[in-house]
C-alpha cells in the first residue's frame, strides 16, 4: 500500500545557492516525522513550501496522490501550518484572534474540551496578543493552524523559547493528534519533542539523511556536526 503523504524531489535555489536538492520521504496516519539540521540549512524552506508559502523549483507533494502543490484549496483543507514566527494580530485578544479562524460552534467546542482546551488557551483568552509570553503567542499560533481540522500538522521549531508547562500542553496536543491518525513534520532542536518522532532525518546539503535517535544527544551532536 503507498504511503499517505509522498514527498519527492524538492528543489529549491535562491540564486546560486541550492538549498534544497531533492528532498524526498514519506509518511502514514499516526506519524511524526522529524527534521533535525544546522540553522540555515533549508528546515524552513522546506516547510514553507509544503505549507504554499514559498514555490519549489521542482518536485511533488503528494496526499493520497494528489499534489498538493498543485492544488492550493485542498492543500488549505488537509495542511495546518504553524512557522516559527507567530502570524497574530497584536491589538486582539486571545479570543478576538480566534474568531478570525473559527465559527462559533466549532470554537466553543473546541476551547471546552477540544485541541484548544489541550493547548491550554482557554487560561488566557482574554489577553491581548501584545501582553502575552513567548509561549502563549506559539500555542496560540498553533491553535490558529488547527481551525480547519487538518489531519496533517507542519511545525517549526513549535517548542522554541517555551517553558515546560507549555511544553507539557503543546504535547499533550500532539500526542492526541497523532493517536487520532493525524500526521506531523516537525523541524525541532528540542531533545524532549524528538521522542515524539516515529522517525527523523538530518537536513544537509540540501538532503535528508535518515537519523535514528535513542536519546544519546553526544551522537546527535555529532551527526549534525559531521
Amino acid at each position: 500500500m503507498d504511503p499517505l503523504v509522498r514527498i519527492e524531489g524538492i528543489k529549491k535555489n535562491y540564486g546560486r545557492r541550492n538549498i534544497l536538492n531533492g528532498v524526498s520521504l514519506t509518511a502514514d496516519p499516526g506519524m511524526c516525522v522529524g527534521i533535525l539540521g544546522s540553522n540555515g540549512c533549508g528546515k524552513s524552506t522546506l516547510l514553507s513550501i509544503l505549507a504554499g508559502e514559498l514555490s519549489a523549483d521542482a518536485g511533488s507533494f503528494y496526499v493520497e496522490g494528489t499534489d498538493l502543490l498543485h492544488a492550493p484549496a485542498l492543500r488549505r483543507e488537509r495542511i495546518g501550518y504553524a512557522p516559527q514566527g507567530t502570524p497574530l494580530i497584536a491589538e486582539l485578544s486571545a479570543l478576538d484572534n480566534l474568531r478570525l479562524w473559527y465559527d462559533r460552534e466549532t470554537l466553543d467546542a473546541s476551547l471546552k474540551n477540544g485541541p484548544l482546551s489541550l493547548l491550554g488557551i482557554p487560561e488566557f483568552l482574554k489577553t491581548p496578543v501584545r501582553k502575552m509570553s513567548g509561549g502563549m503567542k506559539k500555542r496560540l499560533s498553533i491553535g490558529c493552524s488547527i481551525s480547519g481540522e487538518p489531519d496533517i500538522l507542519l511545525l517549526d521549531e513549535p517548542g522554541a523559547a517555551l517553558d515546560l508547562l507549555c511544553k507539557e500542553a503543546m504535547e499533550n496536543y500532539f500526542s492526541a493528534f497523532l493517536a487520532e491518525g493525524g500526521i506531523i513534520f516537525l523541524v525541532t532542536h528540542d531533545v524532549q519533542e524528538l521522542r515524539l518522532c516515529s522517525k527523523s532525518y538530518i537536513l544537509k546539503n540540501g538532503t535528508l539523511t535518515p537519523f535514528a535517535f535513542d536519546g544519546d544527544v553526544r551522537r546527535l551532536t555529532e551527526a549534525l556536526k559531521a
